[in-house]
């Protein structure tokens, strides 16, 4: 049975920067029966508190900071770059350990957003990128997706078992 990696904020944990939850979404909790959910914030397994201050990325662009050439800076200009790349990590090491092809991760996050992310102002304006966690599912090849894209992601999961 495939696996899937989750936000945990999806799944109503209050991880979030503010000390909320998303979800739990119907489509999570049936996978979660299902004993398919392997779940993740990467924020939180980086070191990071719950509550935190913002984090944004300037560009929106995680492969950059991945990459040593961007940081994830909070509202305060603090450089949470590392936190970020050590929840990544963290994500990796559990798609190794459970062979995770398809991960469900929060929208618009510094760690988790797959299309678009904020810009890097903390003015709200987004820009199209994606998170740190999320660049380095795509680049080992996971299918990243958000809790925007529920029917896509079980399409894949259906097409991963097929």
């Amino acid at each position: 049975m495939q696996k899937i990696l989750v936000s945990r904020c999806l799944l109503g944990h209050a991880v979030r920067y503010d000390g909320g939850a998303h979800g739990p979404f119907d489509q999570l909790q049936r996978w979660q029966a299902q004993g398919r959910v392997v779940a993740l914030c990467p924020e939180v397994a980086g070191g990071l508190p719950t509550p935190r201050p913002p984090a944004e990325i300037a560009g929106g662009q995680g492969a950059q900071v991945l990459d040593g050439r961007l940081s994830v800076l909070t509202v305060d200009g603090d450089d949470v770059s590392a936190a970020f790349i050590a929840g990544a990590e963290q994500a990796l090491a559990l798609v190794r350990q459970h062979d995770i092809r398809i991960a469900l991760l929060k929208a618009r996050s510094p760690s988790c957003g797959n299309r678009e992310n904020y810009d890097g102002s903390f003015s709200g304006v987004k820009v199209t990128g994606e998170g740190v966690t999320a660049a380095a599912l795509r680049r080992a090849g996971v299918q990243v997706f958000s809790e925007e894209e529920l029917p896509a992601a079980e399409a894949a999961l259906r097409e991963l078992e097929a």
